[in-house]
Formats: structure tokens, C-alpha cells, sequence
């Protein structure tokens, strides 16, 4: 079944009443049984962004990309329940072997930054660059997209990006191209390019909505990176404001932010970078120190949790969680459990092998790189 069929099923799909009755512990116990009956036949990996009650039972947490490649590792596992959102299952599928079934506990997990490119928009788009510039533009995309777009980057000679080695993959794509087209999150490569030296009226961004280029500069012709109008809707919610409000209440408190954060956030920011940087920093920081920290709020919940020696607050403290990251849960993760274990396999995540292809070209590209 392909991915919309599923999304269509789940709006009218609920969870059997029992899940609703079923108290937290009796949910978990029946996770720990299921678990221990299929051994190391299951593995279950969780994104940082989940809750607590999910990444509880996490075999591995991490970022979407290392979750996949420890998925690589787990040979022995014939069932790969993803604790984290579509795009990420779909990259799991790709680089695991073809006797292992990718799971997603709730079909609503999505990414609202994965959604804004859809391989319609992109293929208008790029036509249209290419009425305009020529055959001198290198598409890239997030890790963060879907398995058509990293298909299409892959067809296109481009390669799959992260937080993380995306200065990295810019530099790369710079000796094969002149320009790059930024799929689909603005900021990350806006934040990016600057990094490297590249001007903002270097820079434009295509709305493929209005399917036109937005530019402030003089000449078009002038652009060296293209940024296709998404962002993540999370991220997107820090502002400057936070930051002064937050440098005038507390001086001392250092601002650590992710990059998929808008580009006068990062700049006014004490220290960018991913989810795994971001970690990082704080776990080695020393006691004592001040951090406001702009990305998710389940991972800053978490950060201030396992550092009680630090004084740690999310930069906007009205920030919800990931919505679409908050579709897993426990009744639904038990759910997708209790199915496998009567030999169900439900919400399989599965990419035709054509589309697949051309997306581990791509990302293969970067890990070569990486």
C-alpha cells in the first residue's frame, strides 16, 4: 500500500477503545513483554524530539540520519519500529535490507518541512531555473524531505544534506556546479551559506506556490544559491525578540540555537548547530553555566532533566512540542506492537524501488562525504 492510501486510512482510523482504558503502566509492562519476546527480531529507534514515555524504549536515540545507519547495523532485526516521522522511516527503508519492515506507529507522524517540496513543485520549479540559469544549478536537500525529493536531488546529481555536514556538502556541491538549489529548508541553507562567505543578495528564494523568485537584489543573474521557501514550523517560532528580552533578564545566559532557526535568530545567538551539537555542548558544558536553548521542547525538557547541575531554559518558553512528532505515543506505539506480535505487520514503510534508487544515490553522495 503507498503512503497516501495509508494517510487516507488513518483519518478515518482509530485505536481499538481498550488502548484508551489500558492505565500508562499497564501499557508500558506489555512493551517490555513484546520487546523481550522478539529479542533482538525487533529494533526500535527513537528521534530526540519524542517524548519520554516513547524514547523510553529506544534501543538508540539520535538525529533522523544516524538512526538510519545504526538501522543498517541491526542485521538480526526483521522489524524496525521508527519512533520518530514518515520521512525518517522512509530513509531507514531505503538503507536497510529487503527483509526488514520499517514500521511508523502513527501514519500521522509527518514533517510539515518534509511536506512543503512535493516532486510536482520541484519538477516546475527546476524548469523554470533552468529556462533561466542554464545547466548550472546543483540541487541538495535536507535530510529532512521526502523519498521522492532525495530521488529527484539523486536523478539530478545532488546529494542529501544535515544539520550537521551541511557546510561540508555546500562546499562539494560549489566544485560541481555554480549554483545550488537549497531543498526545503530556507534557513538551514541560508544560515549555511553565509557561513561560507556567500552574500544575502547572493542569495534568492523560490516560492513554489507563486512558482517566482524572491529577491532584493539587483541582478537575478548575480544568485549563487537558490532556497526553496520552507522551514520548520518549530524552529521558525524563535524570534529576536526572545533573545533580547532574554539578554536583558539574564546576561550570563548563553543562547544555543539550531540552525533550522530564522537567520537574524542564529546571528543574534551565541553558539548554532544541529541536535546532536546542541547536545553535545551542553553535556560538556561546566556546572553552573546559563543556557537558553532554541529548538524542540521535548529535547530541551529532557536536556534540563539529565543536567540538573546546569541552569537550562527553552529560548521561547511557550513553545509546544513537535505536533507531528507527538502523533507517537503509547497507546500507539502498543498498538503497532501487539499487531506485529499476531503477525500483523501495520503502516509499513515501504519505497518503490525506483524512487529508492536515485534517493541513496543521494544520500549515498554525502555519506561518502561525511
Amino acid at each position: 500500500m503507498e503512503a497516501l492510501d495509508f494517510l487516507e486510512k488513518e483519518q478515518t482510523f482509530t485505536l481499538p477503545e481498550r488502548y484508551s482504558v489500558l492505565t500508562e503502566e499497564e501499557m508500558k509492562q506489555r512493551i517490555r513483554e513484546i520487546k523481550a519476546t522478539f529479542g533482538d527480531q525487533l529494533f526500535m529507534p527513537g528521534h530526540h524530539y519524542q517524548k519520554d514515555e516513547v524514547i523510553e524504549f529506544a534501543d538508540a536515540r539520535g538525529d533522523s540520519l544516524k538512526l538510519a545507519q545504526i538501522c543498517t547495523e541491526m542485521e538480526a532485526a526483521r522489524f524496525i519500529v521508527f519512533c520518530g516521522v514518515h520521512f525518517m522511516a522512509e530513509t531507514a527503508d531505503m538503507l536497510t535490507e529487503d527483509h526488514q519492515k520499517v514500521i511508523l506507529p502513527d501514519m500521522r507522524a509527518g514533517c510539515s518541512m518534509a511536506d512543503m517540496a512535493d516532486l510536482d513543485q520541484t519538477e516546475k520549479g527546476w524548469a523554470e531555473m533552468q529556462g533561466r540559469f542554464g545547466d548550472t544549478i546543483l540541487p541538495l536537500t535536507y535530510v529532512n524531505s521526502t523519498a521522492a525529493i532525495k530521488s529527484f536531488v539523486g536523478k539530478h546529481g545532488g546529494a542529501t544534506v544535515t544539520s550537521s555536514n551541511a557546510k561540508k556538502m555546500l562546499e562539494w556541491a560549489f566544485t560541481q556546479k555554480d549554483r545550488i538549489l537549497f531543498l526545503p529548508d530556507q534557513h538551514l541553507g541560508r544560515n549555511t551559506a553565509f557561513d561560507l562567505g556567500i552574500s544575502l543578495d547572493e542569495m534568492a528564494v523560490w516560492d513554489p506556490i507563486g512558482r517566482r523568485f524572491e529577491y532584493e537584489g539587483e541582478d537575478l543573474q548575480n544568485v549563487k544559491v537558490i532556497l526553496w521557501k520552507g522551514h520548520c514550523s518549530v524552529h521558525e517560532k524563535f524570534n529576536i525578540k526572545h533573545i533580547e528580552n532574554l539578554r536583558k533578564k539574564d546576561p550570563e545566559m548563553q543562547i544555543l540555537v539550531h540552525p533550522e532557526c530564522t537567520y537574524d535568530v542564529v546571528q543574534a545567538s551565541d553558539l548554532d548547530g544541529s541536535t546532536s551539537f546542541i547536545i553535545n555542548t551542553i553535556e560538556k558544558a561546566p556546572a553552573g553555566s546559563k543556557w537558553a536553548i532554541g529548538t524542540e521542547m521535548n529535547l530541551v525538557n529532557r536536556l534540563i532533566k539529565e543536567n540538573p547541575d546546569k541552569e537550562i531554559v527553552s529560548l521561547n518558553p511557550f513553545l509546544c512540542p513537535c505536533l507531528t512528532m507527538n502523533r507517537i505515543d503509547l497507546p500507539h506505539l502498543l498498538w503497532s506492537l501487539e499487531m506485529l506480535e499476531s503477525g500483523e505487520v501495520v503502516n509499513h514503510i515501504k519505497v518503490e524501488e525506483e524512487v529508492r534508487k536515485y534517493a541513496v544515490l543521494a544520500l549515498n553522495r554525502m555519506l561518502e562525504r561525511s
